[in-house]
């Protein structure tokens, strides 16, 4: 097993150069840039003019030149020398490749630079909003299991009963509608909007937050995430317990359930004994993408909605105004996180079924 983790400890490197290299070739072809960010600041433009100065030339400034057509339109008034000494200044004077390279170097040691458009760090970016995001996520993560483990086994047990019938109406509807639209919905409903005002509609924690006692603390802090949580959930639930009632349906109806009831042994011993530990490989294996989906790309906009200031957000951001540091540094995060998820993944099927061994398999 210890060869099988190193194997995949060291396939990590060329999968996160792969992933940057591909990312900063698109990102490289998009329109615009900051250096057209930056005049259009300067010119006092909007964003929509913004894009129509920079027009087809922004792959251009990204590879480190600037156009005599945008220099003419984007740049209008703004002396070269000034063009110049941004380039020098945003890292845009030198070839696409040698940036890229001393952009994986620099990322070896979590060296990400410094933001383009916000007075910080990356890294201190990273770290300021990387709590939300995961207690968003983790939560999230954990309400959806305690709810669509225990749920999804009784369904199987009870499969083409009443209660199987109105639960799975109740989980295709809460999977029919979006995140963001229950998000909405339950602000209406909870958080002072047409009916009640019970839970808070912003942030993670109160205002007055530092001068609460410990456990007020969190209690507060709770409080806060019932909201975002809930409507993080609906989607995820939904999944996971149709995933975990299939998988016990199709263990339940093998072979060796068969015998083991023939041998008159109980239901329950059964169940939790012989048919839990292979039926919950395949709800493991889900856990990577679930914790990914929740923890950054499924929380943009439950983050937008309830005003929470997340790694999602901060994404999203950076993305508009071509901040590149930032959206280079916050993808490395996310492909790291990725990959590493993935090894705990298998490291887990082996200590739910201490049958498999990945190791022989691969050789």
């Amino acid at each position: 097993m210890g060869v099988y983790i190193l194997r995949r400890l060291l396939l990590i490197v060329p999968t996160l150069v792969g992933i940057m290299l591909l990312n900063f070739v698109i990102v490289q072809a998009a329109p615009g840039g900051p250096i057209e960010q930056f005049i259009a600041q300067m010119q006092g433009m909007d964003s929509g003019a913004l894009s129509r100065a920079g027009g087809g030339g922004g792959s251009e400034v990204g590879s480190g030149q600037v156009s005599g057509d945008q220099q003419s339109r984007g740049a209008k008034g703004i002396p070269p020398e000034l063009i110049a000494e941004m380039e020098k200044q945003y890292g845009f004077d030198k070839p696409p490749v040698e940036r890229f390279f001393k952009m994986l170097k620099d990322y070896a040691t979590f060296n990400f630079g410094d933001s383009f458009f916000r007075d910080s760090s990356v890294i201190g970016l990273i770290i300021d909003k990387l709590p939300v995001s995961i207690s968003i996520g983790l939560w999230s993560t954990l309400v959806i299991y305690l709810i669509s483990i225990p749920l999804g086994i009784r369904k199987a047990v009870m499969d083409g009963s009443r209660f199987d019938v109105w639960t799975s109406s109740a989980i295709i509807v809460g999977y029919a509608i979006p995140g963001f639209l229950f998000a909405i919905l339950l602000i209406v409903l909870f958080a002072g909007g047409s009916y009640l005002d019970w839970f808070p509609l912003r942030g993670l924690t109160s205002t007055h937050f530092d001068s609460l006692t410990w456990y007020q603390k969190i209690g507060d802090y709770f409080w806060h995430l019932v909201l975002p949580v809930t409507a993080n959930v609906i989607g995820g639930f939904a999944t996971l317990t149709l995933l975990t009632k299939n998988s016990f349906l199709d263990e339940i109806g093998k072979q060796y359930v068969v015998t083991a009831r023939a041998k008159g042994l109980e239901d329950r011993r059964i169940l939790y004994g012989h048919v839990f530990r292979n039926a919950m490989l395949i709800v493991i294996a889900s856990l990577p993408g679930l914790l990914i989906t929740l923890f950054f790309t499924g929380s943009l906009l439950i983050e937008v909605i309830f005003s929470l200031d997340g790694l999602g957000l901060l994404g999203f951001e950076a993305a508009l105004n071509r901040d590149y540091p930032v959206i280079f540094g916050t993808l490395y995060i996310f492909t790291l996180m990725g990959l590493v998820l993935k090894l705990v993944s298998d490291l887990t099927y082996v200590l739910v079924d201490p049958r498999i061994d990945f190791e022989s398999r691969e050789g």
